[in-house]
């Protein structure tokens, strides 16, 4: 009957959990995905890479919403049971306020992992694919972005001005700025101009026109009948080099043992490993690894709740201190992962936190149980 009585709190509470969760991260992701339309209207990418990108930021969006949607789930689930007096089941088929406190504690274990798993493998992986889309995209919809009389500077190093645009969708007086070479620079002008797409490049093909190259050594005009500039050598404006919550945690784990244990720094392909970058490395995996660990103390408070009847006075007043000494754990946890500078004691002392919180609250429940 114990199992069965456990079994049911489980899964009104993960139900609650997952329903809840997701509702609340498609509205944030449905928010955010209105943010990121600058990928098609300014920087020129496919609804298709739009679409992958939003999709695949859908997890993250979960890491950040899971610690206080656990603890309002838990929190929801236990009041519940006060007002439809089911927990008075427990207490009748002999379940002791202590065991139901340890199944707590084991039930926020799991969430724990899951936790961890989320932030240590899936989401970074889930951010680096996001971002290799964007490294990859050719950036289709350029050629619909190019307007009348308009300065268009979507892909770096490259600003683009057409006089006007006939019918046959060809461009009518047209002028490029190349500044690829910081130290030259290319002006080019053409009567006539077509986009045409060639083996899923695009090309900029102009007529009659001059090319004025400006060097140190001076200015050289050169005519043409007919030019072609391949669209695709420009790089997009939007980031493609990964940000650091979007690497690998294996590599940021290496990056702060080379520097704190053999006092080395290096290169990787996307991560300078130096005593710079140290301290955003040390806050992302604190976030990741240490952040998760909250969710026992939270899980602790939360059953407190079951500790007091409804029946006495002051359960309102509790109900109202947990539920705020809650919401403050969990934005002290976002605060103190600005501090995580360097491993000295202070630092230690706020990595161990959740762990102390933990041990001090669990001792106080046990021994407020004991009587």
């Amino acid at each position: 009957m114990e199992k069965l009585i456990f079994r049911k709190f489980f899964f009104d509470t993960v139900s609650f959990f997952i329903i809840s969760s997701v509702s609340l991260s498609l509205i944030v992701w449905v928010i955010q995905a209105v943010n990121y339309l600058d990928f098609v209207s300014e920087d020129g990418h496919s609804f298709k890479i739009y679409f992958y990108y939003t999709l695949l930021n859908f997890p993250k969006i979960i890491s950040r919403l899971l610690i206080f949607m656990f603890f309002l789930s838990l929190f929801y689930t236990i009041i519940k049971y006060e007002n439809r007096n089911e927990l008075i089941i427990f207490w009748i088929n002999g379940i002791k306020k202590r065991d139901f406190f340890n199944f707590i504690i084991k039930f926020s274990t799991i969430i724990v992992l899951f936790h961890l798993i989320l932030n240590l493998f899936i989401v970074p992986k889930t951010q680096d694919i996001a971002r290799s889309y964007i490294r990859s995209s050719n950036i289709d919809y350029l050629p619909s972005l190019i307007k009348s009389k308009k300065f268009v500077n979507t892909v770096e190093n490259l600003t683009v001005f057409i006089e006007k645009k006939n019918n046959k969708g060809e461009f009518i007086n047209i002028y490029l700025k190349d500044n690829t070479d910081k130290e030259n620079s290319k002006i080019i002008s053409a009567r006539k101009g077509v986009i045409k797409k060639i083996d899923d490049k695009f090309f900029l093909e102009l007529y009659n026109g001059n090319i004025v190259d400006k060097n140190n050594e001076g200015i050289n005009i050169l005519s043409y009948d007919t030019t072609q500039i391949n669209l695709s050598d420009y790089s997009t404006k939007t980031t493609v080099h990964p940000k650091i919550q979007e690497l690998p945690s294996k590599l940021l784990l290496k990056c702060i043992l080379s520097i704190k244990i053999s006092k080395t720094i290096f290169s990787d392909k996307y991560l300078e490993c130096n005593f710079k970058s140290f301290k955003n490395i040390a806050e992302e995996l604190y976030k990741r690894s240490v952040v998760p660990f909250y969710i026992i103390i939270l899980a602790m408070i939360g059953s407190c709740l079951a500790l007091k009847s409804d029946r006495e006075a002051g359960l309102t007043h509790l109900k109202i201190i947990l539920f705020i000494t809650g919401v403050f754990l969990i934005i002290l946890s976002q605060i103190l992962s600005q501090y995580i500078g360097n491993l000295d004691i202070k630092n230690l002392f706020t990595i161990f936190l959740p762990f102390l919180f933990s041990i001090i609250f669990y001792i106080f429940l046990q021994l407020r149980l004991k009587h």
